[in-house]
């Protein structure tokens, strides 16, 4: 019924398909010499009535591409008049906070064994897990008159109107059922003109794959990089079976479209009919010249990985008895030490403290495999480094296999880079 009722809507409205995203786009489009000359003058800002609002619904679902979109829209388009309200939705990823690092934040062997994608966004926030039973949210205004409360309020109110769910907003601005069960986490972007708060639904996300894709591994990381608060977390399914993504998605566009765009208070059909609507967008370089230039930036190691906070690694392995030297006893713990220091995802600084029980077993030339190692990336590819750092120390070049010492060693540095 309410899909019935918003394609009524979207075609009483003559927001019909694609064609309207470009007419409104160019519409609220500000080009750079009209930023200027904004920047200069005082921004006037419209009265509530003058204020116009739409929903957008992407019709992509790679995580990639509706980062960028969202980028886009926060560079390009002029909110003063007119509020915009994004829904979308993505294939399975792991998307952290601008100031996050993924090494302590995500199962990154998982991920990649699992060919889930790890996304860096533009804004603040912790790290949150995405997948097609997920809705995302995007709110975009100007920045004055951005409302982090505003829409959260909304959100919960769309949840009780449309399915009776009752759910309060926590001092974190989490969204919490049933006392202190998160279903939404929330973050910003906040410019000088420009502003965005968004947020993730939990509406039958696969929790397992949720636990397996964020599970805490030993690290051994020491970083001032901003860490996620762990959280008990809910679907919305679960508390009532009626709730899918796409009613979700009515339900709290519905709300946004009947709310004054100031206030919160129900403006009924009445105020829905003199909004733009629903609007299907399709985030291609067609419609929004420069779009592939950004996801390229988003997608890229350097972006995901490389602007990681500056962070330093610690890990401790004890050496099994079989490794070390026959005729020997030792008193103390026998234990392979590894310290790097790690700067855009580069290992800057590195230290094998080899004990005494391995090297008098045959281990040597540490020396050199700390040469190959600097400037890695702290991938595989160090480990890959450090391998041939081994080998290629030999004198006999026939070598082509590690021995047992050092097969361990790669082991203990495999752990360290978190590839197993």
């Amino acid at each position: 019924m309410a899909q019935t009722m918003m394609r009524k809507f979207v075609l009483s409205g003559t927001c019909v398909g694609l064609g309207i995203i470009r007419r409104s786009s160019s519409r609220c489009l500000v080009t750079s010499s009209n930023n200027v000359s904004m920047k200069k003058k005082e921004r006037v800002l419209p009265e509530e009535g003058e204020i116009t609002k739409s929903v957008f619904m992407s019709q992509s679902t790679d995580i990639y591409t509706n980062l960028a979109l969202e980028d886009w829209m926060y560079r390009n388009m002029d909110f003063t008049n007119h509020h915009v309200m994004m829904v979308w939705r993505n294939e399975p990823c792991v998307v952290i906070g601008r100031h996050q690092n993924p090494w302590l934040e995500a199962n990154i062997s998982h991920l990649t064994e699992k060919d889930i994608s790890l996304a860096r966004r533009n804004s603040g926030g912790g790290t949150v897990y995405h997948d097609r039973g997920n809705l995302n949210i995007t709110f975009f205004s100007s920045r004055e008159r951005y409302d982090r409360k505003y829409n959260l309020e909304l959100i919960k109110r769309a949840l009780f109107r449309g399915f009776g769910i009752k759910s309060i907003i926590n001092k974190r601005d989490d969204i919490v059922v049933r006392d202190n069960y998160k279903i939404s986490g929330t973050a910003a972007k906040l410019g000088r003109l420009t502003a965005y708060h968004h947020c993730t639904l939990l509406v039958n996300a696969n929790k397992a794959d949720l636990s397996k894709a964020l599970a805490k591994r030993e690290h051994g990381i020491q970083t001032k990089a901003t860490e996620s608060t762990r959280s008990a977390v809910a679907n919305l399914a679960d508390i009532d079976h009626k709730v899918t993504v796409d009613s979700l998605q009515t339900a709290v566009g519905y709300e946004y479209l009947r709310t004054p765009a100031l206030h919160i208070e129900d403006g009924g059909q009445g105020m829905i009919m003199k909004q733009r609507g629903f609007q299907f967008v399709n985030p291609t370089d067609n419609w929004f010249p420069g779009l592939d230039e950004l996801k390229q930036e988003l997608q890229s190691w350097d972006w995901c990985f490389g602007r990681t906070p500056v962070f330093t690694v610690s890990r401790t392995f004890p050496v099994p008895a079989e490794l070390l030297a026959p005729s020997k006893v030792y008193t103390a713990t026998q234990e392979l030490v590894i310290n790097m220091t790690v700067e855009k995802g580069l290992i800057d600084d590195v230290t094998l403290s080899i004990p005494p029980g391995l090297i008098e077993s045959g281990f040597h030339g540490e020396a050199s495999v700390i040469t190959h190692l600097k400037g890695k990336r702290f991938t595989s590819e160090a480990l890959n480094a450090l391998q041939d750092a081994m080998l290629t120390r030999h004198l006999n070049s026939d070598v082509k296999k590690l021995d047992e010492k050092e097969q361990f060693v790669a082991k203990c540095f495999d752990q360290v880079v978190n590839t197993i």
